[in-house]
């Protein structure tokens, strides 16, 4: 059961960076090529699901002063992999990834830690809750569409979006917040 008494899968928090433009058009229909019915948003995922009560005007709150402390960065999508043990396909990082560990060891604390059953692995989701078998199938699929794609492979982590799942794979944005903006050095 979820928080409360609701059903599995609700109650759930994450904080994630939606992909814009071109390249979140390919990727959410390569995603749902792979899944058909997917709906999810590509995004990269700062802090994973976590199966907790929140405050949420103490979390937005805890989720703005540190993202304000953080500046934006550039993430770069490197090649299309699998997770051993969940067999989730998805985009590895080639950049970006030492600025996903360090905002993701930032937010986790207070009413937000949570340790959850895999270690952080910053990627970009492409499918998930498969076989062994369909996870190798749809690689091959997801290598084939992206090594043809001809559009950006990075995007800007410029801003955080709390999300709260209403159910299995639906995901509400609860509150947006802007990383720092870079301030030019004197000189």
């Amino acid at each position: 059961m979820g928080c409360n008494g609701e059903t599995p899968g609700a109650c759930h928090f994450a904080l994630v960076s939606y992909i814009p433009g071109r390249l979140a058009e390919f990727l959410d229909g390569l995603r749902f090529e792979l899944k058909p019915g997917c709906t999810l948003r590509a995004h990269v995922t700062v802090l994973p699901p976590r199966p907790i009560d929140l405050n949420i005007t103490d979390s937005v709150r805890q989720i703005t002063a540190e993202g304000h402390e953080n500046p934006p960065f550039t993430v770069g999508l490197g090649d299309v992999q699998i997770f051993d043990k969940s067999n989730v396909v998805y985009l590895g990082l080639c950049r970006g990834e030492r600025e996903l560990h360090v905002l993701h060891e930032n937010m986790n604390t207070g009413q937000l830690e949570y340790d959850g059953p895999f270690p952080y692995h910053p990627h970009i989701t492409l499918a998930q809750d498969l076989t062994r078998e369909q996870a190798e199938a749809l690689a091959v699929t997801a290598r084939e569409r992206w090594a043809a794609y001809d559009g950006p492979r990075e995007f800007n982590v410029e801003e955080l979006s709390f999300v709260r799942s209403d159910g299995p794979g639906v995901w509400r944005d609860l509150a947006y917040v802007d990383l720092a903006e870079q301030v030019p050095s004197a000189g």
